[in-house]
């Protein structure tokens, strides 16, 4: 196992890398489809105001792309550098997903991408606009086969492990494929990503109107952008549920940690609003909460989609749970060191040939795989994650995202409105301009719900991170965190600066 510090900064440096590549994905994934819509119109209408439209956002949507893929390539090296013990235990499963999405969908988008943005005046419209929307097609499907291999380490199946190895071996792609958490996850990521974008194109076309310029092309551009966000935030809420409920059947620690739940119930409320008890800690007696408002029955349709159910809390997992069948952690740990010295026992009877011990060591290895991971966990509060964070996370993701379908549906009526006057919707038109750093502050939130709500585990119940992460030096990864937080933040100011350049040149210009 990684010394503690060393993967700390490890987590430290991949959560850094994450956080900053994400800032440029959603928009690439959202702004690609309301660029193609866009050129849809045009192609339509054959209008020269939606050719400086679909151009404007265009160029925007490439300086995006260009700083995003930069991000993404390192940190797929860091499952090399950081988390050598992981790639090698789930190689043969994790790296198939990776391997499709840059032969097929990287490939797909990146090949195109010249077209959509070069091949104005060199190829016929109709195969720029085809050209368009298989850029936006192929960066969604990158996302998808990212976001498969991310929920197969939520909830690991379609494999099988060899004791020769110490490896996961893949049995069935289409299960790893078609897992439920991974594809609710790329759902619902996705249109987290369309509902940024949208809120980005409004913001700066009500810029462009509150200083009275391109007035037509920005209020085109907003009831686009908002219809896009509108119908896409809805289905947000419907896949933010589905989520909720994925994470209470297959990670339940997860959603206790969502919603500040210590002692499970039945017919359980979900917390609105909340303040949390700083010094509460498992199996105390302390309330959970200082202050809370609840929606009553709420949380139990969500995690089980009944009535008169029990949704397990965070003192119900470790604790267990008798009465409602829910095995205690300790129990877990146990079956859980069996299951590692039966590995151990089985490479140390197979180097001395002893095919009797290699075959009960086996056995007892299978009948108890499923807990592998219990077995390096040193006490059972190991196994809570950061509960503060996880549920103030979740919680402003839910405000923010409810917020932003009030405001898709506010501009939409807005640029509707046959009594529109940018004067007399001055305010709303400025609160638009505010919200475009709030959808990727919603963003990042979900994803600390998604990663910190599941620690301390790399792969759910069967591998920690400690066990992991590379044993490297402290130095050498406080250097590269370092290095990386200086070359990331540069890159972000580069893309900012360039866009604010663009976004000044206005809608015209753009040849």
């Amino acid at each position: 196992m990684s010394d503690l510090a060393s993967v700390d900064w490890s987590r430290a440096q991949f959560a850094l890398t994450a956080i900053y590549h994400f800032i440029f994905v959603p928009l690439t994934l959202g702004l690609s489809f309301i660029v193609a819509i866009m050129e849809s119109i045009y192609v339509k209408t054959g209008s020269k105001q939606w050719l400086d439209i679909t151009r404007f956002w265009l160029k925007l949507f490439g300086i995006n792309f260009a700083i995003g893929v930069a991000t993404g390539i390192i940190m797929e090296f860091e499952f090399g550098t950081n988390w050598a013990n992981y790639s090698w235990f789930v190689g043969d499963i994790f790296g198939a997903p990776l391997a499709i999405e840059g032969l097929l969908a990287f490939f797909l988008e990146s090949t195109f991408f010249a077209v959509m943005f070069f091949g104005w005046n060199k190829v016929s419209k109709k195969f720029h606009l085809v050209s368009t929307w298989l850029v936006a097609i192929g960066s969604n499907l990158s996302a998808l086969w990212i976001l498969i291999a991310n929920g197969w380490m939520q909830y690991p199946i379609g494999m099988k492990f060899n004791p020769d190895t110490a490896r996961m071996e893949m049995q069935n792609f289409l299960d790893v494929a078609l897992n439920p958490v991974g594809i609710i996850k790329f759902l619902h990521t996705v249109t987290s990503g369309y509902s940024i974008a949208a809120l980005f194109v409004i913001g700066i076309s009500a810029w462009f109107l509150l200083k009275g310029r391109n007035v037509v092309m920005a209020k085109k551009s907003i009831v686009v952008a908002a219809s896009f966000g509108l119908i896409t935030s809805v289905f947000l809420l419907f896949s933010g549920d589905e989520s909720a409920y994925q994470a209470a059947n297959k990670q339940p620690m997860k959603l206790a940690a969502m919603e500040g739940l210590y002692k499970g119930q039945t017919n359980a409320g979900l917390v609105a609003m909340g303040i949390l008890n700083p010094s509460k800690k498992a199996g105390d007696d302390k309330e959970a909460f200082l202050l809370e408002l609840k929606v009553p029955y709420a949380l139990g349709l969500m995690a089980t989609r009944g009535i008169n159910n029990f949704t397990p809390g965070i003192d119900d997992i470790i604790y267990g749970n008798e009465k409602e069948g829910i095995e205690s952690a300790a129990s877990k740990m146990e079956k859980g060191r069996l299951a590692v010295d039966a590995l151990r026992a089985y490479k140390d009877a197979k180097k001395a040939g002893d095919e009797s011990v290699m075959a009960s060591s086996k056995q007892t290895l299978e009948q108890n795989l499923k807990f592998l991971g219990y077995g390096y966990i040193k006490n059972v509060e190991d196994l809570v994650p950061h509960v503060g964070l996880t549920f103030y996370s979740f919680h402003v993701m839910v405000a923010l995202g409810t917020y932003f379908i009030a405001l898709f549906a506010l501009t939409l009526f807005m640029c509707l409105s046959s009594k529109f006057d940018i004067v007399n919707f001055k305010k709303l038109l400025w609160l638009c301009v505010f919200t475009i750093p709030l959808g990727f502050v919603a963003a990042e939130a979900g994803w600390i719900v998604a990663e910190v709500g599941r620690q301390p585990w790399v792969i759910q119940d069967l591998m920690t991170v400690g066990v992991g992460a590379t044993n490297l030096a402290d130095t050498n990864i406080k250097i590269s965190v370092a290095l990386f937080t200086i070359l990331f933040t540069v890159l972000l100011i580069a893309e900012v600066k360039i866009m604010l350049k663009q976004i000044k040149i206005g809608f015209e210009n753009h040849a």
